[in-house]
Parts: structure tokens; C-alpha cells; sequence
């Protein structure tokens, strides 16, 4: 797990760096087992995948974060790896897919990540309740996903969204964010003070 150490400063003091290694590898066999039979994703390095996911630790602390919902959870990208993390937050995972949220539903039990609920439909087809964070990575465009998270956010809640080069046009017209740029990821944190029209 070299590589985690290499490109990621707070895994250093992380108290249970073994045990997130642990759960890593446990998550890679699951995830080559479900991929050969359901083809859940084409991502081919794993490892760079995961480190996308957390690298925003490094940045900010989002320990203060204790209710987080991500948006089109697919196999586990951000959030299973966030909520690995961040053990005193409760996540709610939202795929629509049958056998993406079934096997999100293996991972949380052979992880035992019981701050983990994954939830089997989109987002804007359940009833709303608010939350700290919002995540999304590369689900959709910035504006739509705000549309479809309403009723979860508030002016206090924050949206964290994985994104590439074309986050500048995403945000045209909009003011409260921050863009952490790591490579060829930009991570953009983004409040929203009302409703979009």
C-alpha cells in the first residue's frame, strides 16, 4: 500500500491505516469477482481510483460533515472510500442500478461499514431530507445535480463534486465555491444559497 503513503498526507496519522488498507484490498477482490460477471465498471486502475476519491483529505477536513448523501454511487466512488474515512459520518449511497447497488450492499457487509445505507433509486425520486454534503463524481453537469438535490441542502449544506477541466463553464453565474485542482481532478466545493430556477 505503498502507493496510498506516497499520494496521500493524512493517511500518515490515520489511527486505522491498516485497517483501511485491509478493507482496500477486500474491496478489490469483490470488486474483480462482481466486474467479471456484471461488468459493474471499466475503470482499470483501481488503486488511482481510490486515492481520486479521498485525495480531497488532504485539503479539507470534512470530519464536521455528519450526514452525507452521494449521487450515483456506481461501484463505490467517492463514498465508500469516504465513509472508510470518515466513520463518525453516516453515508446514504444513491444507485438506481440493480446489481451496482447490490453490490454496494456486499461491500458494506463484508466491509462492515455500518455508516453506510445504500439506497436503490435516484435521488430526486425519494423523499428529501437535509444533509451536511452532498457528493457526485462525474454524474452529471453542476446545475442539474443542484436541481435534483433539492430538499437536501440548505444554505449550511455543502456539495463536494468531482470534476475535470470543464468545471469553470459548469459554474458560470455561480459564486460560493472553491476549486482544489490535483492533476488532471478538480475537486469543487460549491454552497448553494437557494433554490435554481
Amino acid at each position: 500500500m505503498k502507493i496510498y503513503e506516497e499520494q496521500l498526507n493524512f493517511i500518515q496519522n490515520f489511527v486505522k491505516k491498516d485497517d483501511f488498507f485491509q478493507k482496500i484490498t477486500l474491496y478489490k477482490e469483490l470488486l474483480k469477482k462482481f466486474n467479471s460477471v456484471h461488468n459493474l465498471t471499466h475503470l482499470e486502475n483501481i488503486d488511482d481510483n481510490i486515492i481520486d476519491s479521498i485525495k480531497i483529505l488532504d485539503y479539507c477536513d470534512l470530519t464536521d460533515k455528519k450526514k452525507i448523501v452521494d449521487v450515483g454511487s456506481g461501484a463505490g466512488f467517492p463514498a465508500i472510500f469516504l465513509a472508510c474515512i470518515l466513520e463518525n459520518s453516516i453515508f446514504f449511497l444513491f444507485e438506481p442500478s440493480v446489481k451496482k447497488a447490490s453490490f454496494l450492499r456486499v461491500i458494506k457487509t463484508e466491509l462492515n461499514l455500518i455508516n453506510v445505507n445504500i439506497i436503490k433509486e435516484k435521488l430526486q425520486n425519494h423523499p428529501p431530507f437535509k444533509v451536511d454534503l452532498i457528493t457526485s463524481r462525474a454524474l452529471m453537469d453542476i446545475k442539474p445535480l443542484i436541481e435534483i438535490s433539492n430538499g437536501f441542502y440548505d444554505e449550511k449544506t455543502s456539495f463536494l463534486l468531482y470534476k475535470g477541466s470543464e468545471v469553470y463553464d459548469e459554474l458560470e453565474g455561480m459564486k460560493d465555491y472553491k476549486i482544489v485542482n490535483c492533476g488532471f481532478r478538480n475537486y469543487c466545493l460549491l454552497k448553494v444559497k437557494e433554490k435554481l430556477c
